[in-house]
């Protein structure tokens, strides 16, 4: 919590010293961008929404230049009184900064276009074959992540792409444990050489689950195949 004291000196000696009732807004929103940058970011409140919003915008600055702004933890850091002190006046304490918005904070620092590019060109999720929409990890900005289940892309043999067709998905393509057994940036490959030796050991561990021998003329699915037989 910001206290504002006043004191009085007489060279080292402290004459008389008390706190101040009402200190200025400026001032107490100036001691917070201080205690911030001393401490860290992680005092504000970063959302997974929060926090893939900034991977997006950073993605975007990556593969489009330096016309996105920086976004990354250091130079948030370096400019806070820049994108964040307009918003710390009212706030007098850490519980206070739980009440920011970070996601539209750092919105209000995209133009118009880009707010627009960047639902566009980094979308937060994938409609994957199966129906479901699975989360885009873009914590590396330079190879996003689609982490999906093997059998919800069955039929598919276009690896999804982003940024205007530019990027493609690295799939963490999951067994039914959601654990990746192949990581690929091209799915036609790994239907054509990979899948069958994936399929003999995925059948052995996971006998409850679809593995059928032709994964393009498939159904795409994310259930056993006693619940797709019940659901036919």
């Amino acid at each position: 919590r910001v206290e504002a004291r006043r004191r009085e000196q007489l060279g080292a000696l402290t004459l008389t010293e008390g706190p101040i009732e009402s200190p200025a807004p400026t001032a107490v929103a100036e001691a917070l961008a201080v205690g911030i940058r001393e401490e860290g970011l992680g005092l504000l409140p970063w959302t997974d929404h929060a926090r893939q919003l900034q991977h997006r915008i950073q993605f975007l600055r990556h593969h489009l230049g330096a016309d996105w702004p920086d976004a990354s933890d250091e130079m948030l850091l370096d400019t806070l009184e820049d994108w964040l002190l307009p918003h710390l006046y009212g706030k007098k304490s850490a519980d206070d900064l739980q009440q920011l918005n970070l996601p539209r904070i750092l919105r209000n620092r995209l133009t118009y276009d880009q707010r627009d590019q960047l639902e566009d060109w980094a979308p937060t999720h994938v409609t994957v074959p199966s129906g479901f929409d699975r989360p885009i990890d873009y914590s590396d900005p330079e190879t996003p992540v689609l982490a999906v289940r093997l059998q919800e892309l069955f039929g598919r043999t276009e690896t999804p792409r982003i940024a205007g067709g530019r990027v493609p998905l690295t799939l963490h393509l999951l067994s039914p444990a959601q654990r990746p057994v192949q990581i690929t940036q091209d799915l036609a490959n790994f239907w054509k050489n990979t899948y069958h030796e994936v399929r003999k050991d995925m059948r052995g561990r996971y006998p409850k689950h679809y593995w059928p021998e032709d994964p393009l003329g498939a159904t795409p699915t994310h259930t056993t195949t006693a619940q797709m037989e019940a659901d036919a």
